[in-house]
Formats: structure tokens, C-alpha cells, sequence
């Protein structure tokens, strides 16, 4: 440590940037810019004994200038052997060389005056500049006095601020600074001492706390410290020894506390670290026992083999990044923690994914296709057609990104074993998922793994089982899917059925993407209208009408009947049901658009059959052990009036033989009588329509339902009143609606239709018009039977009977107008199903006939209507009263 330092009156001035160089500390600066450079090379280089110039601390808003000073900062001593180096920047003296002139600099007004303790020069290549590096240490304090530009840096007029010796004498008198000494040197001392632990180099520092006066080590303690610019101003500006002091020794306090308090976090952290440590050991002693004991089955071995069954999943490199963190996170939690098992099963979730597993695709053969989907469905021309089509392309094009299709029609029809025959067809996997009923949009994307409970979605389980990436996936009833507060599923479908969208799907659960463009959706839906538009535009519908009496005929004897005898045990040697029985059952006790009541009579049947059967094998099997022994000498005997000698014989493999024999040789066979006495008397009867519409007010309609088309009849009649109109049977709105734009309708062409005397101007006139829809239960609703009405109401009026064969159907307008409605093919194939003969329909759904099979079209009158007049005319015998009434005045 140098001695004290007479100082000259003015000093070069090169200012540092936001750092400040206490007394005692060292400095390691490099200049390169013009200004430092020219200050060095004058005061320092030039001058053969060492020159003195003075650090300033400046602070401004600008960038660093071109000169970077690398501070070393250390303890000083004689032989200055501590030292410990921190890169600061330095600024230009106020932009003497003219880059900014405008930029505003804040001087300090003191500062400490220095010495070169190291010089060296060197010149840059290629530019050819000169730099310089300085060893500088830090002497006494110093005042500004007036600070003027020399060249291209600045001097200062200065005054010393240190204390004379005799001043420095009376200070170390003064019982505050004694204080203030003792607490710095217990602090210091301290700090030392837990330095001398972690560093080794407390005993240099010992000797310059033994040998410096405090107010000289306030300063140099001070500078090792990592503190901000304002404390390190606040150090400088204490020119009083005893304030010097405090300060440096709260400093050095915080330093200690600082030091404390790191020291107790890595106690801390190495505490836990012990224990896990212990823990391993423990874990490997154990592990060891149980290798020599032959019980492997530990958590090591469980997590080893999960991580095997990792890697062998074929993940995406992104998504083998994220399980590795997950894995490492298991592997440090212990098995009781909350955590473990929710993450183990997630882990297991990824690792039974299949990421890469798929079905190896047979060789698409489409006449073999053909020929199975004609094995498995009868009819369904068009249907198969298409799917036939389908094939074809992805046979073409394997990774074509086809359409969705959505299969719909009435339950029953055979929607879901044709996708099962697509996947046959394919040679993929097939899974069903069904969406009847759901109203979470968890049930799709999975819950997050933040809830209690939570597990994936549907589709990613589904996928978990069936084990594949490419399955064919039913998505059946996706018309019955809900929404609340908890989302909307279907909206959640919009990802998962949009091919550009779906190769990213994200489940919440997974919280990773899985590519679900291999796997191929086919929908099924009982109606349209349910689903969103969004949704139905993402899928290519298919429509199943209902079959024909002559196709669920035909359906029955080469499907139904087989699988039913064989879900019960039974074979055609047990239980014949002939062809006519089947019409009958087919006329009698099933009017649906489906197959599956049919089915269900003919399980009825079945099952009546097995009780026999079962009898019949009780009574076999009662004597089938008592074999009569056939001799001449007993046919004696017994002709004879003798007595018969009986033996028992074990008959081994005979009684199977005997027992089939005897089945083979008693078939039961299902006549009417039978019908009636298992399935009860017949629910429908031709003659329904005739009965029913015998009285006038009586109309046929035909409307679609979800089930399919179905033959509705209108009743109205009229009552003392006051003219208002009534409705019942569950009606929405629009058919309310209708049911007044009818009677509106014949209000209006009262005289033209003849439906009252000539005296009466209103038909409502002291009455009220009632008009029911029967099944009661079942809610009505839609504009199709307009014409019905009308015609029921004209009945009414006129008082003449429908015609019982005919049924109708037809949205009407307020001018007579026959308008086109939809379902017309469902609506003719449930006239077909009822015995109707004559059909009236709007000319415009004549096009909608192709689509009908020509056998039924063949049994049927399909009558045309433009205007309320034409339906009139075809609906009642003899023709429409108004034309009537034309042709009598003709």
C-alpha cells in the first residue's frame, strides 16, 4: 500500500462510466479510443518517472464510447498480492473529439487521484491503431475545483481532501471511531474467517487487518464488494474517517449476512442431497436382496422396463424429448408421493400409443370386396356402389386423404356393419365409439391432467386398444351428441374430421400431438338435421333408406334365421320357419323401416323352440341308458305272454347317434297357429286404413320420422262453438300453422268447393273445428301434411270419405299451391309397408322416385299434384266436388 501522496494542483482527467475507484483498489483499463488514448500516451507514456492522474465518476444516459476498461479490483497491500478482476466500460471526457457534442454528462464533483503501476503499447492490425493497457491503483481523495478542456481531454484545478496526520491522530482519539473500530474489526474478522474456510486466503488478509489503519481498510473491504454505483458514490463522497467507517462496516455486514444465508441454503440443499443419497444405497442394498432372494418385481425394474417399452414405441422425436422429461421426473419422485401414479399412467399411456404401429394392408381385391359386401347386406345397391368406389381409390391412391362417410337412415338399416365391412374389406382393425349421449367436449379432447380423474379422450383411448394408427373408426350416433357448459363435442369433431387438421390433433390429456390422418372416420346418424352444419360439411352423407317387405324377406332367410338359430343353440334339424310364416310376420307384427323387430320375432320363435328341444332331451335322456336285448328266444317269450328279461347296458357313444336321430327325425315347424300362440295376436292389420277413414273427416298422410317413414292419420270434426279451431295430438308449431293456412283454404272456396247451402257465407258459423293427429305421445311437427289436412277438412264438409287406399303427402301454400318436401322414398316405402295402393305426391318430387326400388313403384299408383285441386281430385271417388260441380252444369 502506498504512502501518502503529495498531489499536484491540477490533474488529467479520465472519467469512468458508472464505476467508481476507491483508495487501496487496483485497475486494468485498455484505451482505444482518440481522447484516453492521447490522455495515456502525454501524462503517463511520455514522461519518464510515473504521472498521476485523476479517475472521475460520470453518469449519462449514452452508449459506452470506444474505450473498454477491464477493472481489476482487489485488496491492496505492499506487495499486492490479493486482487480480483471486474470488466467495467469507461466514457470520453464530454465528447471532446465531436461525435456528440449535444450529449449531457453528469461529473462527479470529487474523485481519487492514481497512479500507473503498468504500462504497455500496441498497435491493431490492419487499421494501424494505437492502444494502450494501464495498471493503475488508487491513492487519495480529491475535490474539483474547475474542470477545463485540454486537446482532445480534460484537466481539473483540484484540492486534497485527505487528512494531516496530526488531524488523523485526534480522529483515532475519539471514542466513536474507537467503537466504530472494534465493531469493523469484529465484522471483518468474521468475514475472514469464513472466507479463510471457502478460500484459503484469510491469513494474507489477517496481516493487513493487523497492520492498516481502519479507515484505509473501510476502503479497500469496500471495493471487493459487489455494490451499486450510488453506494460506491456514497463510500467516495466519506471523507470523515468515522463515516467512512459506518459505512464500510454496514457493508461488510450485509456482505456477512449474504454470505450467511447462502451458506444455510446449501446446507440445505446438500441435506437433501445426503438423503437421496442414502436413499439410493438403500434402494441398491434392497435391490441386491432381492436379486439373490429371486424377486425382481421392484420399482427399478417396473421403471426400467416402462422406459424399454418407450423406446420401442417408435415416438416422434419431439414427443420422445417430452416422455424422457417425464421419465426423469418419475424416476426422482418416490412411489408414495401424490404425484407418482398419475405420472406413471400418463407414461403408460404414451408408451402403449401406437406412434408407428399399423395394420399391414392386404392387396385391395374388389370383386372379393363386392362379393362380401353382397354376403353381409342384401339390396343396398347404391350404397355398396359407393363404397365400392371408395375402395377403389384408396387402392389406387393408399394414402389419399378421402372423404368421411356418414351413413345415415333409420336404426336398423345395417349402418354399422357396413363400416365393419369397410375395415374387412381393408384389412385394418375396426373400432366403435359411440357419441349417443355425450356433452362434454372432454369425451372428445380428454380431460387436463391438472383434475382429479382425468383420462384421455375417446378417440385416443379407442386407439390405445385397438393398438393401431390406421383402424377404420366408427363414430356411431354422432347426431345424438349434446352440449352444456362443459363445451360442445360436436365442435370438437370439427378438428378430428378435417383432414388438413387432424394430423396435429391435441387431446388435453396427452397434451402432445398425435397424427390421426391415418385413420379412416365413418360416421352414422339417424337424422340430418340434429347435426351442425359445420360437421355435416366436413362428411360426405349416405343415405340407407328402409328395406321393402320382399328385401326384409329375403334378409330374414339368408341372415336373420341362421344367426338366430345359432345364438341359440339350435340348427334347421331343430326349428324350420317356411317363407310364408315369415311374410306373415313380416305383414303382421313388424311395420318398421329396419330388420331389428323382425329379429326379435324371430328370436321369440327361437327361444320357444329351445324350451322344447331342452324337454325333449330330459325324456331322452331319462331311459337312453336301458338298451332291449333282441333274440329269437325273447320274441318267443313275448309272443308267448311271457315275461321280458331286461338288461342294462352302458351305451357309450351310441346315445349321441340315438339323440340325433331322434331330433332329425321331429323338426318343429312354425305354422299360424304357432305365430299366434308365442307372439300373441297380430299387431297390424290391412284393413287398418280402410276402418279408420270409413267415416268422413278421415285422411291418410304420410311423414318421416328418425325410424324411418310412417303412415299418419288426420281427424277432424266439428262441434257447437264459436269458430275457433283446435289442435291436439303433440304438435310443433309449424304444423299448427299449417293446420291454419288449410282451413283458411277452404273458408275461402266455400261456394267453389260446394261445402255449404247457399244461405251459409261461413262454415265456422255457430261451430268449432277439432282436428287430432292420434299417437298422442309422439311429437308432431313439419310442414308435409298440409294437403292431408286440407283434404280431412273437405271430407268434414263435404261429408264424403277418403279413399281408404290412398295416402298423401305435400306442403300446401295459402294460394293451393302443392309444394315439394323431403323423405320421399322413406314416405312411398312406408305406404308400400301398409297395403297402400295409391300414393299422391307434389310433381316436383317426381325426381325423388329414382331412388325407389322398382318393385314397390310396380305395386303402387303414384298420383301427381300441382294445386290443392289435383290432391282433391285423386283423394275422393268420383273426383273433386268443385269439378263435380262443373261437369253437372256441363
Amino acid at each position: 500500500m502506498a504512502e501518502s501522496v503529495e498531489l499536484p494542483g491540477r490533474l488529467a482527467i479520465l472519467p469512468f462510466r458508472n464505476k467508481v475507484l476507491l483508495p487501496g483498489a487496483f485497475i486494468r483499463i485498455r484505451c482505444t479510443s482518440q481522447s484516453s488514448v492521447k490522455l495515456v500516451e502525454q501524462e503517463l507514456w511520455q514522461r519518464e518517472e510515473k504521472g498521476l492522474i485523476g479517475i472521475l465518476p460520470v453518469q449519462d444516459a449514452a452508449e459506452t464510447t470506444s474505450m473498454d476498461s477491464m477493472l481489476s479490483q482487489g485488496v491492496g497491500s505492499e506487495s499486492g498480492e490479493r486482487s480480483s478482476n471486474v470488466q467495467v466500460s469507461t466514457s470520453d471526457a464530454h465528447k471532446v473529439d465531436g461525435k456528440n457534442p449535444s450529449e449531457v454528462i453528469h461529473w462527479h464533483n470529487r474523485g481519487v487521484a492514481a497512479r500507473a503501476l503498468h504500462l504497455s503499447r500496441g498497435v491493431e492490425k490492419p487499421s494501424g491503431r494505437v492502444t494502450y493497457i494501464v495498471v493503475l491503483e488508487g491513492l487519495c481523495r480529491f475535490n474539483i475545483e474547475e474542470l477545463n478542456t485540454r486537446g482532445p481531454y480534460c484537466t481539473a484545478k483540484i484540492s486534497p481532501l485527505e487528512m494531516t496526520k496530526s488531524e488523523m491522530e485526534q480522529v483515532e482519539q475519539d471514542p466513536d471511531f474507537v467503537t466504530l473500530s472494534r465493531q469493523f474489526k469484529a465484522i471483518a474478522m468474521e468475514l475472514i474467517s469464513i472466507l479463510e474456510q471457502k478460500q484459503k486466503t484469510g491469513g494474507r488478509i489477517k496481516v493487513l487487518l493487523e497492520t492498516l489503519p481502519f479507515h484505509k481498510l473501510a476502503d479497500i473491504f469496500v471495493a471487493s464488494f459487489e455494490i451499486s454505483f450510488e453506494e460506491q458514490l456514497c463510500m467516495l463522497d466519506s471523507v470523515d474517517p468515522k463515516v467512512r467507517l459506518s459505512k464500510a462496516t454496514e457493508l461488510v455486514d450485509r456482505h456477512l449476512q449474504s454470505i450467511r444465508v447462502a451458506e444455510k441454503i446449501t446446507q440445505k440443499v446438500e441435506g437433501q442431497l445426503s438423503k437421496s443419497q442414502k436413499e439410493y444405497l438403500l434402494r441398491q442394498q434392497m435391490r441386491a436382496i432381492k436379486e439373490e432372494l429371486g424377486d425382481n418385481d421392484d420399482d427399478e425394474d417396473d421403471l426400467a422396463s416402462l422406459e424399454r417399452k418407450m423406446q420401442n414405441a417408435g415416438m416422434p422425436s419431439n414427443i420422445w424429448k417430452h416422455a424422457q422429461r417425464e421419465l426423469r421426473r418419475l424416476k426422482k419422485m418416490q412411489p408414495q408421493q401424490p404425484g407418482y401414479n398419475s405420472s406413471r399412467v400418463y407414461l403408460d399411456l404414451l408408451a402403449d400409443l401406437p406412434w408407428q404401429k399399423a395394420s399391414e394392408e392386404q392387396e385391395l381385391d374388389l370383386k372379393a370386396a363386392k362379393d362380401h359386401l353382397d354376403c353381409d347386406h342384401y339390396g343396398l345397391v347404391k350404397i355398396k356402389q359407393r363404397i365400392i368406389e371408395y375402395l377403389a381409390v384408396r387402392k389406387l391412391k393408399p394414402d389419399a386423404r378421402g372423404p368421411v362417410l356418414c351413413f345415415v337412415g333409420p336404426p336398423g338399416v345395417g349402418k354399422t356393419s357396413l363400416a365393419s365391412s369397410i375395415a374387412a374389406a381393408l384389412g385394418r382393425k375396426f373400432i366403435r365409439i359411440s357419441l349417443g349421449g355425450v356433452k362434454d367436449e372432454a369425451d372428445i379432447r380428454g380431460h387436463r391432467r391438472t383434475y382429479i380423474g382425468s383420462m384421455p379422450g375417446r378417440l385416443i383411448d379407442g386407439l390405445k386398444k385397438v393398438g393401431v394408427c390406421n383402424p377404420v373408426m366408427l363414430l356411431d350416433e354422432i347426431d345424438k351428441t349434446g352440449s352444456d357448459v362443459r363445451g360442445d363435442p360436436a365442435s370438437a369433431l370439427l378438428e378430428v374430421l378435417d383432414p388438413e387438421q387432424n394430423k396435429s390433433f391435441n387431446d388435453h390429456y396427452l397434451n402432445v400431438p398425435f397424427d390421426l390422418s391415418k385413420v379412416i372416420f365413418v360416421a352414422t346418424a339417424n337424422r340430418m338435421q340434429p347435426i351442425p352444419p359445420p360437421l355435416l360439411d366436413r362428411m360426405e352423407v349416405i343415405e340407407l333408406p328402409g328395406y321393402t317387405a320382399e328385401e326384409k324377406l329375403r334378409i330374414a332367410m339368408q341372415h336373420l334365421i341362421p344367426r338366430v338359430l345359432d345364438q341359440h343353440g339350435l340348427s334347421s334339424a331343430f326349428l324350420q320357419i317356411p317363407e310364408d310364416m315369415v311374410k306373415l310376420v313380416i305383414q303382421r307384427y313388424t311395420r318398421e323401416a329396419g330388420v331389428r323387430n323382425l329379429e326379435r320375432n324371430l328370436a321369440a320363435l327361437a327361444r320357444a323352440a329351445a324350451v322344447r328341444v331342452a324337454e325333449r332331451e330330459q325324456a331322452v335322456s331319462v331311459s337312453k341308458d336301458v338298451h332291449k336285448i333282441t333274440s329269437p328266444l325273447l320274441d318267443n317269450r313275448l309272443a308267448e305272454g311271457a315275461e321280458m328279461e331286461m338288461e342294462v347296458i352302458p351305451m357309450g357313444v351310441n346315445n349321441h347317434e340315438i339323440s340325433n336321430a331322434f331330433r332329425i327325425a321331429s323338426p318343429l315347424v312354425v305354422d299360424e297357429a304357432m305365430l299366434e300362440k308365442i307372439l300373441g295376436p297380430p299387431r297390424f292389420d290391412d284393413q287398418e286404413a280402410a276402418d279408420r277413414v270409413a267415416t268422413p273427416g278421415v285422411s291418410v298422410g304420410l311423414v318421416w320420422t328418425a325410424f324411418g317413414g310412417e303412415v299418419q292419420f288426420v281427424e277432424a270434426t266439428s262441434v257447437v262453438g264459436n269458430g275457433e279451431l283446435h289442435l291436439t295430438g303433440q304438435l310443433g308449431d309449424v304444423i299448427k300453422e299449417s293446420a291454419q293456412i288449410a282451413l283458411t283454404w277452404v273458408r275461402a272456396r266455400v261456394e267453389d268447393l260446394k261445402l255449404a247451402a247457399a244461405e251459409e257465407t261461413d262454415l265456422l258459423q255457430g261451430k268449432d273445428i277439432h282436428i287430432h293427429f292420434p299417437a298422442g305421445a309422439v311429437p308432431k311437427d313439419g310442414p308435409s301434411a298440409g294437403v292431408t289436412l286440407v283434404t280431412a277438412l273437405v271430407s268434414l264438409f263435404s261429408q264424403k270419405n277418403v279413399r281408404a287406399d290412398t295416402a298423401m303427402t305435400g306442403e300446401m301454400t295459402l294460394r293451393g299451391l302443392v309444394l315439394p318436401v323431403g323423405g320421399v322414398k322413406d314416405k312411398v316405402l312406408a305406404a308400400h309397408r301398409y297395403g297402400i295402393k295409391r300414393v299422391i305426391l307434389p310433381e316436383r318430387n317426381l325426381k325423388d322416385l329414382v331412388e325407389v326400388p322398382a318393385d314397390v313403384l310396380s305395386s303402387l299408383e303414384i298420383l301427381v299434384a300441382k294445386r290443392m285441386e289435383d290432391v282433391l281430385e285423386h283423394a275422393f271417388d268420383g273426383g273433386c266436388p268443385w269439378r263435380q260441380h262443373q261437369h253437372s252444369k256441363l
